[in-house]
């Protein structure tokens, strides 16, 4: 028996309405959950939060990053993904942690096992928060891009299996890898897909591992991702000056209407988020990017006829295989496989005029210049100091004798050796000649 209750002028059944009641609790269960992610964070009412969780399938979508990758994680605008690499490393990554846990921000770290080894506790921090886990090789050495292959496998599983020690629990591990330095090989690449393990890239870095102040971090994140627009974020949680500008980053992101995306890997249990393949492209509707090309491409040439033409023969190249070749305007001797000196072109005019040089006739010419032309003016008398050395020559001669030792051609000074004094404008003082030891010297 079906039961009719009268709802204004039409009358349904009470069970079409008892199950229409039951569709509402339903929706509204499954939407308390979203809400209190971002609304309901202990101690914050307004953190951050996560907005929502994306489950993806390593083994479908092997490789993520636009950094290196055409493909990334399926989000929608403005959703961002933050990861944290090298760690764990107290303080800093607890403080880290900490800031996470205040704003109710789930991320994603790359472990490196040898830190797992030594500092176990922080690994089991992260996961107790709630963390996604992935690894970051043992060693975290900055040669993946040229080291054997064997070597790159030693260091991924060496990485995973000291992660898996610390957390007592190789499940609690995400099927996430990212390949330090972002050096990758395709042999790395090759054999993490085989293993089931996605490799991870970046959609842009904040350069954290720099030397730079935490207040450069801060601009080039939010300043880069404003430029995407949404994307996987790459930072160390190993870095002071990421742990000191993180609370401000979470604060900004909220501000400027950001959403944070947890990813977790696909289980039994938890089946993959429905995705379309147009989804795991950063910017799908846009247009495609013209491709670069590492090495200059073959040009492509289109022939406009297709009519052949006929080969020159070897009389057309003028080739010299002779052992000798003379040629006509000089005695020239050339090589052999040498090409003939006359096929080279020779310049072309230049687009200035040349003046040519006008020859000088012979009735303009000067007469030969005299001698006396050549001839110095004499020069005005001046009296030296003689300083002689010791001599018979010097000794005889009489203090008022006159020696010249100018030169007749030269007219140059005239030197007198006399008792008087004569001084000429502008000069120094002339002293009276005398004999004394030593060279000739000009006062």
């Amino acid at each position: 028996m079906i039961n009719f209750v009268s709802v204004g002028h039409r009358a349904r059944p009470l069970s079409v309405l008892a199950s229409a009641f039951g569709l509402a609790l339903l929706a509204t269960s499954l939407l308390v959950p979203t809400a209190a992610r971002a609304d309901g964070c202990p101690g914050n009412p307004g953190a951050l939060g996560t907005s929502r969780t994306l489950v993806i399938d390593p083994t479908e979508h092997t490789k993520v990053g636009t950094m290196q990758y055409s493909e990334t994680l399926p989000l929608k605008d403005h959703e961002v993904v933050l990861t944290f690499d090298d760690g764990p490393l107290p303080p800093h990554s607890n403080q880290v942690l900490e800031t996470l846990a205040s704003e109710c921000v789930k991320a994603t770290f790359f472990i490196i096992g040898r830190m797992a080894h030594q500092f176990p506790d922080g690994v089991r921090r992260v996961r107790d928060a709630g963390h996604t886990i992935g690894t970051h090789s043992e060693n975290h050495p900055l040669s993946f891009n040229r080291m054997p292959v064997e070597r790159a496998m030693q260091e991924i599983n060496d990485g995973i299996e000291h992660t898996a020690a610390a957390l007592g629990d190789r499940s609690a591990i995400a099927p996430f890898f990212r390949i330090p330095g972002l050096l990758r090989a395709e042999g790395v690449e090759e054999y993490l897909a085989s293993q089931g393990i996605m490799t991870w890239s970046a959609d842009f870095p904040a350069d954290d591992w720099r030397h730079i102040s935490s207040a450069q971090v801060l601009h080039l994140a939010l300043t880069r991702l404003e430029a995407k627009g949404k994307g996987i974020l790459l930072l160390h949680d190993i870095q002071g000056r990421t742990s000191a500008m993180l609370p401000t980053l979470l604060r900004e992101l909220k501000a400027r209407g950001y959403k944070i995306v947890h990813v977790v890997p696909a289980t039994p249990d938890r089946p993959k988020t429905p995705t379309e393949p147009r989804d795991w492209l950063l910017h799908p509707d846009a247009a495609p990017a013209a491709a670069v090309a590492s090495w200059p491409a073959v040009p492509r040439f289109v022939y406009t006829q297709t009519g052949a033409m006929v080969a020159p023969g070897l009389e057309d190249t003028r080739y010299a295989d002779d052992m000798t070749v003379f040629h006509r305007p000089r005695d020239r001797v050339f090589r052999p496989g040498r090409f003939a000196a006359d096929t080279v072109p020779l310049p072309p005019e230049p687009l200035w005029p040349r003046s040519a040089l006008k020859a000088v006739s012979p009735v303009n010419d000067l007469p030969a210049p005299d001698r006396s032309v050549f001839r110095a003016p004499p020069m005005p008398r001046a009296e030296l100091k003689l300083m002689a050395r010791h001599g018979t020559q010097h000794a005889q001669q009489s203090p008022s004798a006159k020696v010249d030792t100018a030169v007749e051609t030269t007219g140059s000074i005239r030197v007198q050796p006399t008792t008087g004094h004569q001084q000429l404008p502008g000069s120094w003082p002339v002293t009276p000649i005398g004999l004394h030891r030593g060279p000739l010297t000009l006062r």
